[in-house]
């Protein structure tokens, strides 16, 4: 059972090379797409591209890449790529899914709207680390309840970066990273002929956008950076600043329960939150008969914060664990592959950079966040298996900064769980005068995707149509009389 809560949880919510790509020979053969991407419009293509940018003469692998053309081709500027986050999200479907919730005809005339699957994921020369069954849940780490959990943990992450040290697809370790993704980016623009490449990104996204937009910046168009991770990426001060968005979002379900009185989880936001800590505790000292202990419980709560349409089956999934009764499975949607989602999920984020490998540095973290941050915090400072990652990174990071062209525009909820607003305001300052940000008065996960602000909404189209942006730093102000998507919208678009 625990197995199926996470997949759900999952399914609904981790010297530079010089920056040079030529165009890739032969060009592309537009034809049908793979027999499990099924949206309407696209075409698929395949592109090889170098492992190893060092040795662009070395082993290739594929990129296999989508395209939704122009709705009105006389109007069309050029190609804006896509990309869902993660990492390790699969994005073939992406371009047709954002046009099936409603993305503006004005944009969708403006562009052929490109998809793909970043290296290492899905349909483009994938990877694993031959998960089993019990390992197929999220690179999130559990709540440690004390230094005891820590060392636990260690040892399965242990565990899992030595099986993907020993997987079939070992060899490609060094090379699944966000400037290689970010390289071949710039083949996909070669490729289709196109001197510039305008992008759209969300999550783990903007920092590949942020990347892609640092190594070139010359041919960059219009960059739409969407729920923003702060400057390093996904690193291990992005993760423990989960704990901070768990806390950012925690008021706007609070203020849900309290409205909806049928869930019986308190009559004020300070009864709400008393629950949250109550059920923590009674299940960590003994599961419901479904196997969910304290540690999924909270797991739980903090994927369902992503959207507002799942907020209401997460007051049911506290009252039925309130209650004892059995808890109804999260809304459903398709889930991707999750031994590849999270294997290459693993390569990049333990790729980019260096995380601390003493198990007493996460053992620190926790105490200490066990104190700022006690609702997530403990699970937000855990180890990973980058800890024990069996190769080092190849390069050094991108460095984030201030040099190229004024074509950034960043979106960013104010009360985002999973990049929060502290990491964005980061991310905004090394950007400095490139950049332009638009934060919306609002919650969850992803604004143009998902949001319901108006003013946010016609601020990203607006740059994406015209190029113009607004003249500084715009703060959009709630507006709670908009219709939000409905959870069945939101399942049509993963966002990792």
């Amino acid at each position: 059972m625990r197995k199926t809560f996470l997949a759900a949880v999952l399914a609904v919510a981790a010297s530079v090379v010089p920056g040079v790509a030529s165009a890739a020979p032969g060009g592309l053969e537009w034809g049908a797409c793979p027999a499990d991407v099924t949206a309407p419009g696209l075409q698929c293509a395949t592109l090889d591209v170098p492992l190893d940018y060092r040795n662009p003469d070395g082993t290739r692998i594929q990129v296999v890449i989508s395209r939704l053309a122009s709705t009105n081709p006389a109007e069309r500027r050029g190609v804006l790529l896509t990309n869902p986050g993660g990492p390790g999200g699969p994005g073939l479907d992406l371009p047709a899914a954002l046009a099936q919730i409603g993305w503006p005809k004005s944009v969708l005339d403006t562009y052929d709207v490109i998809g793909f699957d970043p290296r290492g994921v899905g349909h483009s020369t994938p990877v694993t680390c031959d998960l089993t069954p019990a390992q197929r849940r999220s690179n999130v780490p559990p709540y440690a309840l004390g230094p005891a959990d820590v060392t636990a943990q260690a040892e399965y992450a242990k565990g899992v970066a030595r099986q993907c040290g020993a997987s079939r697809t070992a060899s490609m370790l060094p090379y699944i990273t966000t400037a290689n993704t970010a390289r071949d980016m710039d083949r996909i623009r070669a490729a289709l002929g196109e001197p510039k490449l305008s992008y759209y990104g969300v999550s783990y996204g903007t920092y590949l956008g942020a990347v892609y937009t640092t190594l070139f910046p010359q041919r960059s168009d219009r960059i739409v950076l969407d729920s923003n991770l702060a400057p390093g990426g996904l690193d291990v001060i992005a993760s423990r600043l989960l704990a901070q968005g768990f806390d950012d979002r925690f008021p706007d379900f609070a203020a849900f329960a309290v409205a909806h009185q049928e869930y019986d989880l308190g009559r004020t936001p300070a009864e709400v939150k008393a629950k949250y800590f109550d059920l923590a505790r009674r299940l960590d000292a003994r599961p419901n008969s479904q196997g969910v202990d304290g540690k999924l419980f909270r797991q739980i709560t903090f994927g369902m914060f992503y959207n507002d349409a799942t907020l209401p089956y997460l007051a049911s999934a506290w009252h039925a664990l309130d209650i004892g009764a059995p808890v109804s499975q999260p809304p459903g949607g398709t889930v991707p592959d999750l031994d590849n989602l999270l294997s290459s999920q693993l390569h990049v984020v333990c790729g980019d950079s260096d995380w601390p490998e003493s198990v007493w540095t996460y053992q620190k973290n926790v105490a200490i966040d066990r104190i700022q941050h006690p609702m997530f915090g403990p699970a937000a400072a855990n180890i990973w298996p980058c800890a024990f990652w069996p190769s080092d990174p190849a390069e050094p990071q991108v460095r984030i900064g201030d040099r190229g062209p004024s074509d950034v525009l960043m979106l960013q909820n104010l009360r985002d769980p999973a990049t929060p607003l502290t990491g964005a305001r980061r991310l905004r300052r090394a950007f400095g005068d490139r950049a332009r940000m638009v934060t919306a008065d609002q919650g969850g996960h992803g604004t143009y995707v998902f949001g319901a602000n108006a003013c946010a909404n016609n601020a990203a189209t607006t740059f994406l149509t015209t190029g113009v942006r607004p003249a500084r730093d715009l703060a959009c102000a709630a507006e709670p009389s908009r219709q939000a998507p409905s959870a069945a919208e939101v399942l049509r678009v993963r966002l990792f």
